[in-house]
Formats: C-alpha cells, sequence, structure tokens
C-alpha cells in the first residue's frame, strides 16, 4: 500500500503512536538481557532515592494504579524499597537498593545502543531535532 494512500498518515498522533511502538520495540532486546520492561526502564531512570510515589508518578505521567503494581514488581526483583516518609506516613518513598542502583547505571549504556540502532539509518541530527520539538510539545500539553 502506497503510504499517500493511507488515511492515518497526516495524523500526529498516529505518527507518534508508531514511533513510540518502534522505539519501544528497538529497546526490547536490550532491556530484557536486564529482566526489565520498557515501563520498568524509564521507571529505574527516573528514580532518585527518597522520591516520593507520588512525584515518581507525576515525573513519569502514570498514574497509581498503573504505578503501584510495577513497583511491587521491581520491589520483588530486588531493585527498590518502598517505605513510609518519616515527615509524613501518608506517602511512600523509593529507595534503591544496591542491585538498583548498579543497574540503573547501565541504563544510558541501553539508551545509547539503542540510539546508535536508530541513527544507523537516519541522519541523527534529525533524532536531536525531534527530541526537542517533542519536549517543547510535551510542555505545551501541561499548560493547556
Amino acid at each position: 500500500m502506497n503510504t499517500n494512500d493511507n488515511p492515518l498518515q497526516n495524523e500526529l498522533c498516529f505518527q507518534l503512536y508508531v514511533a513510540s511502538k518502534e522505539i519501544i520495540r528497538m529497546y526490547k532486546p536490550f532491556l530484557d538481557e536486564v529482566d526489565l520492561t520498557y515501563t520498568g526502564f524509564i521507571t529505574l531512570t527516573a528514580i532518585e532515592d527518597n522520591l516520593s510515589v507520588k512525584q515518581l508518578g507525576e515525573r513519569l505521567f502514570l498514574d497509581s494504579g498503573t504505578l503501584s503494581p510495577l513497583l511491587k514488581k521491581m520491589e520483588k526483583q530486588g531493585l527498590l524499597r518502598r517505605t513510609r516518609a518519616s515527615t509524613d506516613e501518608r506517602q511512600l518513598v523509593i529507595q534503591l537498593t544496591d542491585k538498583g542502583k548498579s543497574l540503573q547505571e547501565k541504563l544510558p549504556c541501553i539508551s545509547h545502543d539503542v540510539y546508535q540502532s536508530i541513527t544507523k539509518s537516519s541522519e541523527s541530527g534529525v533524532y536531536g531535532n525531534l527530541i526537542s520539538q517533542l519536549i517543547q510539545l510535551n510542555q505545551n500539553f501541561r499548560e493547556v
């Protein structure tokens, strides 16, 4: 089928959806090696010690219904601990374990490997420009 015949060709939401799916597919073999899903990858990338679960959810744009089971799984994997905040027992805070910290240090290499895979077939400047444009687009969404 000619791409010009596709009624979705000029839909921004569809193009972002396809690109996102394909990039996540490229991450999969690298993440399988370290027993992480893509959502686990972005979560582990975003975690800092003493970050509350609520703050992490805001950072990742994930609701508690998605984030809580993921954090529970990561806790069972030995990557993190969830504890009550000393200042407010209603809040859960996240602490990375040594295993979690060690894995977190490897994540930039995974991102680099995926980037290398993507840029082998395209101009790397396109990738950097696209990231900048998407950051701006997402900031605009937050203002609406």
